[in-house]
């Protein structure tokens, strides 16, 4: 018993660690995100006639990233076909150059291996004197961050559900892509809709977050390179490789 309520202590002081410093502002969140109700039983496949959605970037299928840390590669499988949203935004970003030269700001390792977090677009400025970890990729065509909706898609169902994690949507299915160690994920703030930029590898299994971070793809080679970053290494670089002409962009 005692080794089970301190498994949960240490999970719920981890799970703290994943949010995004500082809350997203809310009403803006809300103008650029859809709301639970307009997406919940929305087809993954009709996401075009969703106007918020629409509006998002998104991978249809899957897509290779390259990211090269300390001189190392580390390669990612981005899945736009379980996650559409979150790994057409992760990859619109790669591709214009968002993560080259920012910090990974946060390194979960104690009380046990959790997660290496960064892309916070502050982290580019190496004279940058605030607290990381509270940015978003602010969109030049609206001057504004732009925020995109929790994602996730139960397994067997035929779409993601949208600005919901799975407990507040009544489903007790398990995710589609769960939180195996390798996975990359989107961090966010409290509110559901609230991922912009910031993502995080998964140093272990970490069934506990399931159903309530968006999971969009994994590391597929050079998880030896995840495991020794330290707080502070920057992204070198980060291109994508393969199933570029798989990225939609909004309106597309």
């Amino acid at each position: 018993m005692q080794i089970k309520i301190r498994h949960w202590l240490v999970s719920i002081l981890l799970v703290g660690t994943l949010l995004i410093g500082g809350c997203a502002d809310q009403n803006s969140a809300s103008q650029t995100s859809p709301t639970a109700s307009d997406t919940q039983t929305s087809p993954a496949g009709n996401q075009a006639n969703n106007p918020q959605l629409s509006n998002l970037p998104r991978l249809d299928g899957k897509a290779t990233v390259v990211m090269v840390v300390k001189g190392s590669p580390i390669t990612i499988e981005v899945d736009g076909t379980n996650a559409p949203i979150s790994a057409g935004n992760f990859v619109d970003l790669v591709q214009r150059g968002v993560y080259n030269g920012l910090t990974f700001h946060r390194v979960v390792r104690e009380p046990e291996p959790f997660v290496v977090q960064g892309g916070d677009p502050q982290g580019k400025d190496p004279k940058f004197s605030g607290t990381l970890g509270t940015g978003s990729f602010i969109d030049p065509t609206t001057s504004r961050p732009r925020y995109i909706p929790l994602e996730i898609k139960p397994k067997g169902a035929d779409a993601p559900i949208y600005s919901k994690t799975l407990e507040a949507a009544n489903v007790r299915a398990q995710p589609e892509l769960q939180h195996k160690r390798g996975a990359v994920a989107m961090a966010r703030s409290a509110p559901p809709d609230s991922a912009s930029s910031q993502f995080y590898f998964t140093l272990a299994d970490l069934p506990f977050l399931d159903g309530n971070y968006a999971v969009f793809g994994s590391v597929t080679q050079g998880m030896d390179v995840v495991d020794k970053i330290q707080q502070g290494d920057r992204i070198e670089s980060a291109k994508v490789t393969q199933g570029l002409d798989n990225l939609k962009l909004g309106n597309q």
